[in-house]
């Protein structure tokens, strides 16, 4: 990917030996969009990327982990400021296409002083092949980095795709993930930018849930630098364009569910059949929030009784004695009816997989929708807490 450079450090934000600060960097001016949570307490650095993202346009991104620079007041807001006038003195750009990220415990004042200290190493160690090292530095809980590239070329020529991604634990958001930056060497409009970004989120980050909480921090920022020289020339190239970062925003937020805290199984509650599309996706929400059914995914124990109480409480349309329910291959209701021990023991062993589809066909309509999921476990207790300690 052309133009693009990464870093990551150990700037000592973290309680631990752990790489906890990084920076994605533009050769010029990129193009920009962004999403930011929905949740009514945000952390600084949302109030500052709201502000920086309607000018459209983005050189870098400083991202620190270990502290989430929330609720903070506003010598919050005033050291996330600060983090940007650091990092643009040190690149020689303008304090105002420089946005921030944070994520970590909130409540505590970000440590300014290791910040500023970290920041010229930072930049000194940019290069190319950073992506990792910045994918590392930007985690918490999560037990892997995630990253997604890819290569496609259009009639205006050849372009990348690459985003990378955190998130393991406070996971059910309303735009994005609790952080995600995609980055794209191709030419494209901011506007146009934006709206891409929003339906690819749509169909990735907001189709996801490990524990049923949104983040104050929840962040997805698009930056497109046009250093390929690829354009879109025409429709075809545009909707080559949203195919491809459909696909690198599933693909990360697969690998957040994955790395799910706690997690064992990634499960894909398929819906089928509702009257509506708000009812489809009324049922696979309600599924895959439900602690009942996580805490059976983990047991391995097919009940399917918890799956249709739980979509029978969504609020969706629906007749119980329609309902058809198969785990992977195996039917164990149809029309409403359990079909025995048999059926039980052999969906049984699709629960054992790493990875398993739940389809529930309530047989009223055409409408269709799916979630994304992990089961729960004990780790995700011991996890959080133990997570300011």
């Amino acid at each position: 990917m052309k133009g693009f450079k990464f870093s990551g450090i150990k700037a000592g934000i973290k309680t631990k030996d752990a790489m906890d600060l990084g920076i994605i960097f533009s050769e010029r001016p990129a193009r920009a969009a962004a999403l930011f949570t929905q949740n009514q307490v945000v952390a600084a650095p949302v109030v500052l990327g709201r502000e920086r993202i309607k000018t459209g346009l983005c050189q870098a991104i400083v991202v620190n982990s270990g502290n989430a620079n929330c609720f903070t007041g506003t010598k919050g807001l005033a050291d996330a400021e600060k983090t940007a006038v650091l990092a643009a003195r040190a690149l020689g750009i303008p304090p105002e296409l420089v946005m921030v990220s944070s994520t970590g415990v909130i409540g505590a004042p970000l440590p300014m002083d290791k910040i500023e200290k970290g920041i010229p190493e930072l930049v000194s160690n940019m290069g190319s092949d950073g992506t990792e090292a910045f994918a590392t530095a930007i985690l918490t809980t999560d037990l892997s980095p995630k990253i997604s590239t890819r290569t496609c070329r259009v009639k205006g020529g050849e372009f990348t795709i690459t985003g990378v991604a955190k998130g393991s634990g406070m996971i059910k958001p309303n735009m994005a993930t609790m952080l995600a930056f995609v980055m794209t060497d191709l030419d494209i409009p901011s506007t146009s930018l934006q709206a891409c970004l929003k339906k690819a989120c749509d169909r990735s980050f907001n189709r996801i849930s490990v524990d049923g909480d949104t983040s104050t921090n929840d962040t997805v920022v698009a930056l497109a630098n046009g250093m390929s020289n690829a354009v879109l020339e025409d429709s075809d190239d545009s909707i080559e364009f949203q195919r491809l970062l459909d696909e690198v925003l599933l693909d990360l937020s697969k690998k957040v569910v994955r790395d799910g805290e706690g997690a064992t199984k990634l499960v894909k509650i398929l819906v089928k059949g509702a009257k509506t599309p708000e009812d489809a996706l009324k049922v696979a929400d309600t599924v895959a929030q439900s602690n009942l059914v996580k805490t059976a995914v983990y047991g391995e124990d097919p009940n399917w009784g918890r799956i249709v109480a739980a979509a029978g409480r969504s609020g969706a349309q629906m007749d119980p004695e329609k309902l058809d329910l198969k785990f992977g291959d195996v039917a164990l209701v149809e029309a409403g009816v359990w079909l025995g021990k048999a059926a039980e023991i052999e969906a049984a062993e699709i629960m054992k997989d790493e990875e398993i589809e739940l389809v529930l066909d309530l047989n009223i309509g055409e409408y269709s929708d799916w979630y994304l999921f992990c089961d729960f476990s004990e780790n995700y207790v011991k996890i959080n807490a133990d997570y300011r300690s």
